[in-house]
Order: C-alpha cells, then structure tokens, then sequence
C-alpha cells in the first residue's frame, strides 16, 4: 500500500522519508529507493502528482550548481577568444566550449580571420548545449532559431535550482510575466533570464517580478501574489 508521507509543495531535507511502498515511483534524480521508502538527497520542495493511475514523488531542487544537458538553452558570457573557438561562462562548474563552425557557415581561416569579428569577450549569447558528458567541456552551438549573440535587453542571474520555478507548472509562470510585463523573456536552464522589455520602466518591474520569485520559490500561491505585485508596481510606476 502506498503511504505518501509529505505535504505537497512542503521543503524537504537530505534523509527525509518522502513516502513507503513499492507502488510509489521517483520522478526525480534527486530521490533514491532504500527498501520500500523513497529517500531525499537534497534540499528541496516536494512535488506529489498521479500519472497513468501511478503515484509519483519529485523534489524542485533549491540549490545547486548548473550541469549541463544536451539540448539546453542557456545564456553564456564569452570570456576567451582561442584560434578557432571561444570559451564562454554558462554560470557552471564547467566552461562552454564555442567552435568556429558552430558560429559561422563558411570556412574559417585563422591567418587572415579573427574570431574577434564575430563575438568578443564580453558579449553575452543565447546558446544551445550541443554535447555533454563530464569527460570534456560541454560544446555549445549558436546556429538555430533565436540563439546567437544578445544585442539588447537585460541579464538577469538567478539559482539554476529556481529555473523551473520560474517557468511553472506548463509554462504557467513565465506566461503570466510576459503576459502581464509586455516584456520578451527568454529563460536559460543555466540560472541567466533575458528581458528585453518596451521601456526601462517595464524591465526594472520584470526584473524585481523575478527576483521575488527567486526568494519565494519555496512559497505556495507564488503566481498570484507576483501578478498582483507587478500590477501594483506597474500602477504605482505608470506604465
């Protein structure tokens, strides 16, 4: 018989018993099995849901540090210019690795080229992890819709562990912020958020919406309470 034994949404440690029974699975790395209990092994909250009739235990990590994945977007800052390739901060244990044929769609030839051309240090890019797998760097890539290098808008840096908090269940979160900003939000798995807004105004309320979100992660009824703050915000600022 399977015995849920956390509230739902509820901050749970390393160690603590999360439920009993071999009908309840893991949906989650962050869990492990010992006999009939499943386990946590981080800090985190509690996510309880029902699929194809199976009871499920997740855990939202609260912190930690961003590995990468194949097939994240993140948003990395270039911080060294090689001879055919840039090493960019994706706010990670371990550099981005950006080679020229990930960036342009001709051949390349570093006598009579400089990669300074085409991305300098400090540029900031949206870009997608191409591969990982902890023996090497991870490879990004820049070629795709909406990656390459950020020309305007601001950088917002949170936890990697408060990413999905920011996007919610479905999407739920980072709709109602665009929906109720007017700003284009682009969320990195790696912790950094794009915001390019129509005003400063609208961009200092997007950016001070996710900043709460951030602090509250670990709070219920978080989607309501930011809505009702940036329109107060909004409101209060005149936009």
């Amino acid at each position: 018989m399977a015995r849920i034994l956390v509230e739902p949404r509820s901050i749970v440690l390393p160690g603590d018993v999360l439920a009993e029974g071999s009908d309840v699975q893991p949906g989650s790395i962050y869990i492990e099995r010992v006999g009939d209990k499943l386990v946590a092994t981080i800090t985190g909250l509690a996510v309880v849901e029902e699929r194809d009739g199976k009871k499920i235990v997740s855990i939202i990590p609260l912190e930690g540090a961003y590995i990468p994945k194949p097939g994240d977007i993140v948003i990395g800052l270039v911080e060294d210019i090689g001879i055919t390739h840039w090493e960019v901060d994706i706010a990670s244990p371990y550099k981005g690795v950006l080679t020229v044929q990930e960036v342009l769609d001709r051949p390349f030839n570093p006598a009579t080229d400089s990669l300074k051309r085409y991305l300098d240090v400090g540029d900031y890019i949206v870009a997608k992890v191409l591969a990982f797998d902890r023996a090497r760097d991870p490879l990004l890539t820049i070629k795709g819709e909406g990656l390459g290098r950020i020309t305007e808008g601001a950088i917002v840096e949170i936890k990697p562990s408060r990413v999905a908090r920011v996007i919610g269940k479905k999407g739920s979160m980072i709709n109602m912020l665009t929906r109720e900003t007017g700003c284009h939000i682009l969320v990195g798995q790696n912790g950094r958020i794009l915001v390019k807004c129509p005003n400063k105004e609208l961009e200092e309320v997007a950016v001070l919406s996710i900043k709460k979100i951030e602090e509250e992660a670990h709070t219920t009824g978080l989607t309501e309470r930011v809505r009702a703050f940036i329109r107060e915000e909004r409101e209060r600022r005149g936009v």
